[in-house]
């Protein structure tokens, strides 16, 4: 208390009021206990790292276009958009299910389980991305010719980062069940970045070429690098907490909600990237970087739903497994809150300094202004309310969440196809921002159907039905 009283002093007098009681709720979040300041924390904590992993991401794509150029960069960042996705999906969900189903088993003492599920989700992690990697490299050989050829040789060095990139995956969702923001989260958007430019500096120090090929070369010793680290880190951690002993494995019933929580993510992560891929597809290289930069630039406010959504996923598990409706209903709308307004708020910001920050990329890319501007439009719509589909997740909703997804990628190809060869890179933006917000509407209706929770940043939690519906 003495800390933010002599803080509060320092403030002008007209900021005292707002000023204080932000310290206040600051404090509070930093040293009450219980689920719903652990979150909180968690939140904050997210929240932080995205904030630098954002800039991280920002700068690194800067220094990226400047050292390859438009064109190559285009190249890259097509090749490094599919790796991501494919990686991603490699792990049929089950580093959300980890997220489902760990906490409930530390709230039951079942540390078996706990065991059985953090060690076979690795190994399942390691071989579903080494069959992805097998299977693209046969695509390669069979469908080569199809594929423009100076995509193919970072395609082929992308692919042999699938079993890090899974195994990544599954280590962060280890790390989230268990209240670990900063190791879950610090690998992929902190430390693989940095790591990326830094090889790619000393690759191109030692003679090495400006090109796609040669940045694909940095992202794959990076992704191994950082997933090696990160699994040795996680690793130590988890015998730190759950000592040594035997293991429960009950792989068909994690893979029953694995399967379907693959189905949602997958239709989701391919509706969050199809932009970038559809635009790689149709368009030259040169649209690609300028496309990927306004988009990579407005992602700057995407970090508050990601950061929202990774600590709201162990809280609602734990309240669900309650069976408190009324608490799921306000942790909901809170989070719906906690995402929009900062969404806002930066969003607005980020436009401002659009012209700027597009001009770092390199002349050519202020191009993409508008697109930025359409963009926003589409992220706000969609942060009104804030982590939906975790909610539905967490609740068992898997399969309608998988229909909802498959509703709005299906409306999101469909205006890709028909605006881009009419309005290029800007059709494009517009597609994604009206799937967005499909999305967003689709995500309310089921929520408010299926748990009785009225989902929306302004709405109050006494507008939830007092039934639980939750099963």
């Amino acid at each position: 208390m003495a800390v933010i009283e002599t803080a509060e002093k320092m403030l002008p007098a007209g900021l005292r009021p707002i000023g204080g009681r932000t310290l206040r709720l600051l404090a509070a979040v930093l040293t009450e206990r219980g689920e719903r300041a652990a979150a909180q924390r968690m939140a904050l904590t997210a929240f932080s790292i995205r904030i630098l992993s954002a800039a991280l991401a920002f700068v690194s794509q800067i220094v990226l276009a400047r050292l390859m150029g438009e064109y190559e960069y285009g190249i890259f960042v097509f090749v490094w958009v599919l790796v991501v996705v494919f990686g991603d999906l490699s792990c049929l969900g089950f580093h959300t299910a980890i997220v489902r189903f760990l906490p409930q088993y530390r709230a039951a003492g079942a540390f078996e389980e706990i065991r059985g599920l953090t060690g076979t989700a690795r190994i399942f992690a390691l071989l579903s991305g080494t069959a992805v990697l097998a299977a693209g490299m046969l695509g390669l050989h069979f469908f080569g010719d199809m594929i423009q050829v100076y995509y193919l040789i970072p395609i082929f060095i992308g692919l042999l980062a699938m079993p890090m990139i899974a195994l990544g995956d599954i280590l962060e969702g280890t790390s989230r069940a268990n209240h670990w923001p900063v190791m879950a989260l610090s690998p992929v958007y902190i430390v693989r970045p940095i790591l990326i430019i830094f090889f790619m500096l000393i690759a191109i120090a030692i003679g090495a070429e400006h090109t796609a090929v040669t940045a694909m070369q940095a992202a794959l010793a990076a992704t191994y690098v950082t997933a090696l680290g990160q699994y040795a880190a996680t690793l130590y951690r988890l015998r730190r907490h759950y000592d040594d002993g035997p293991r429960k494995v009950d792989f068909l019933a994690w893979f029953s909600v694995a399967f379907p929580i693959f189905l949602i993510e997958g239709v989701s992560f391919l509706l969050t990237n199809s932009d970038v891929v559809v635009v790689g597809i149709f368009l030259e290289p040169h649209d690609v970087a300028i496309y990927f930069a306004a988009a990579k630039t407005m992602a700057l406010v995407h970090f508050i739903n990601f950061s929202v959504k990774a600590a709201s996923g162990p809280r609602f598990s734990s309240i669900i497994a309650e069976g408190d409706h009324a608490q799921l209903a306000a942790a909901a709308i809170d989070a719906a809150r906690w995402t929009f307004w900062p969404a806002l708020g930066v969003g607005l910001v980020v436009l401002a300094a659009g012209h700027l920050l597009l001009s770092l990329f390199g002349g050519a890319f202020t191009s993409g202004y508008l697109v930025m501007a359409i963009l926003l439009a589409g992220i706000l719509a969609k942060s009104l309310v804030g982590p939906a589909e975790t909610l539905l997740m967490m609740a068992g909703k898997q399969n309608l969440c998988v229909a909802l997804y498959a509703g709005a990628l299906t409306a999101n190809v469909g205006l890709n196809l028909a605006l881009i060869p009419h309005y290029g890179i800007e059709g494009t933006a517009i597609a994604t921002a009206s799937a967005m917000a499909v999305e967003a509407i689709l995500l309310h209706v089921a929520v408010r159907r299926t748990l009785a929770i009225v989902l929306f940043a302004f709405a109050s939690p006494s507008a939830a039905t007092p039934e639980m519906r939750v099963r």
